[in-house]
């Protein structure tokens, strides 16, 4: 059982209870939530040191003592903006909680301040001739393109640093050279980097097969070298985890407006008439997580992409999940792309 949820107890739970958890688990905090796991209060060595210094019983109810208004973070929220939120507060502990105030987590201080390594390899798609960018790209290769006053695939390669990542591995084929001589072995980063090349294009996911076959069995983080973001990668690993998929697929929500009245009609009978209707959907956002056996049959050869990959692993009735990014995101596939990123850069990144 992970550790925070060894510290939820009930309203009705003791002072005393508080405190055999509290020594046992050493975490300084208590989360108080009702019978359907909703937050409803916190409880910290301070509350239990105050109701002691007012003579309360050891058998008083927590309901008693526990602060009702409790601090919380959304289980979405990168962990930049938690660690910020608690600094303002002057916060130890912040409960993590869904949409409907749930508990599902908890950060500490340390834990944010002394962050996580974790061995997860990431695969960068670095290997695309990036026509659509053309001049720019016709001398250099689109992950190598400036934005700001790097590389595209630097940031890249810098956020997942910051999160705690170490392994990468780069996809190349169109100007390989220059991306390996860029990035070399990953040394002037603290990282380990190493190339699989594509004598030909495979394909969004034929590269895998490329991958060393002695490569550990901890789900894989694949994004293309084109793509910048805010997403807190951590959240989106322990979600994989957590979830029990076999593959995560991010997703972005877009919308378009149909620019007339749309008719539904029953043959001849019209039903409604809907003014200029905007239709939602969730679209594939380049970022994936992939446990081993959805790639480890790939023979580096076959051209594939993506999507077909996942629709196989879906029709053989495995879990395939969606995880909806909320955060900044941008596909630099255009020129106006590349424009609009060069213009958010400064304010979004360390660039």
């Amino acid at each position: 059982m992970e550790k925070w949820k060894k510290i939820i107890l009930r309203a009705n739970d003791s002072i005393e209870l508080a405190i055999k958890v509290l020594t046992k688990q050493a975490l300084q905090i208590i989360m108080v939530s009702d019978d359907g796991g909703v937050l409803i209060g916190t409880v910290t060595d301070g509350d239990i040191r105050r109701a002691l210094i007012k003579h309360l019983d050891m058998a008083t109810s927590l309901d008693k003592v526990m602060n009702k208004s409790p601090f919380s973070a959304n289980f979405l929220d990168n962990k930049d903006k938690v660690l910020r939120a608690m600094q303002k507060k002057g916060l130890l502990h912040m409960p993590i909680t869904d949409h409907n105030r749930v508990i599902v987590g908890l950060e500490t201080l340390q834990d944010l301040i002394n962050k996580p390594k974790y061995d997860n390899p990431v695969v960068l798609m670095a290997g695309g001739f990036g026509k659509r960018l053309n001049p720019l790209t016709n001398e250099t290769p689109k992950p190598l393109l400036n934005v700001g006053t790097k590389p595209i695939m630097e940031t890249i390669i810098e956020q997942f640093i910051n999160s705690g990542f170490h392994n990468f591995f780069i996809s190349t084929h169109y100007k390989a050279e220059m991306v390996s001589n860029y990035f070399s072995d990953g040394s002037n980063w603290g990282v380990s980097i190493q190339y699989i090349h594509e004598e030909k294009p495979l394909g969004t996911a034929g590269s895998l097969g490329l991958l060393p076959s002695n490569l550990s069995d901890l789900p894989i983080i694949m994004m293309n070298g084109d793509i910048l973001t805010k997403l807190n990668f951590d959240n989106l690993l322990n979600f994989h985890i957590q979830s029990d998929s076999i593959a995560t697929l991010c997703s972005r929500e877009y919308d378009f407006q149909i620019p007339y009245g749309v008719i539904d009609a029953d043959e001849n009978v019209v039903k409604s008439i809907v003014e200029k209707p905007i239709h939602k959907f969730f679209v594939n956002a380049g970022i994936y997580v992939l446990n081993s056996s959805v790639y480890n049959k790939l023979d580096g050869v076959t051209n594939i992409d993506m999507p077909k990959l996942l629709n196989n692993q879906v029709k053989l009735n495995k879990k395939v999940s969606t995880f909806p990014i909320h955060e900044y995101w941008i596909d630099i596939g255009h020129m106006e792309d590349y424009e609009r990123a060069n213009n958010e850069i400064t304010n979004l990144f360390n660039n």
